[in-house]
């Protein structure tokens, strides 16, 4: 993609460590899931959370197929099926009534569809759906990320960004979100690839990284 291509060369230009990263890790591969809604972004963000991924995938696939006339449960069914059904699935209760919550905002209107939601500035959707049981401004900018594609996301809060951040300059500690938000300000506007490439480095050895 040409644009991700651009977003490498950016990053590379501005800073010598992600130059290096770059050239060990090669091109960037973010890539966006355009057939979600956001509710079912959303939906998916809840349920895996504290959860390792493929339990979080079990769990969902048995509620999915709960709906075998859908692909993926519309909010009216997934709010009229038994509460007993979908527990039984392996959903906690806090993690039902996040997703309930979600559903009935949906119908409501508040959570947008993907038509209206591309309209509407980052900030406005992370207020908007922050509103939300369970939902917090990270897995809002995961919705920003992989599902809108928006291309200047950094999320500060997250622990591998911020430990691919630590790795890539070598630090004894993490710097704060508040930090790394500052320091961020000089990837814009490529800030959703530079998470990438950082979350990369958070899964290498540090004597890799900018080797």
């Amino acid at each position: 993609m040409p644009a991700l291509k651009q977003a490498d060369r950016f990053l590379a230009d501005r800073d010598p460590d992600f130059a290096a990263l770059i050239a060990h890790v090669g091109s960037s591969r973010l890539t966006i899931d355009t057939s979600r809604e956001p509710y079912q972004a959303l939906m998916n963000a809840v349920a895996h959370q504290q959860l390792h991924g493929n339990a979080a995938k079990a769990i969902l696939g048995r509620v999915v197929a709960l709906f075998p006339d859908h692909p993926f449960p519309p909010a009216d069914l997934f709010l009229a099926h038994p509460e007993d059904a979908l527990r039984a699935c392996g959903l906690s209760a806090a993690k039902l009534r996040a997703m309930r919550d979600i559903a009935e905002k949906t119908v409501s209107g508040l959570v947008p569809s993907r038509a209206s939601a591309v309209r509407l500035e980052n900030e406005a959707l992370i207020e908007r759906l922050t509103s939300l049981r369970g939902v917090g401004r990270w897995t809002v900018e995961m919705l920003l990320i992989f599902s809108l594609g928006r291309p200047d996301v950094l999320p500060i809060d997250d622990f591998g960004v911020r430990e691919g951040y630590r790795k890539l300059k070598k630090l004894e500690a993490q710097p704060k979100p508040k930090a790394l938000g500052e320091i961020g300000q000089a990837w814009s506007p490529y800030r959703s690839t530079a998470a990438w490439y950082l979350w990369r480095a958070s899964e290498i050895k540090a004597s890799d990284v900018n080797s």
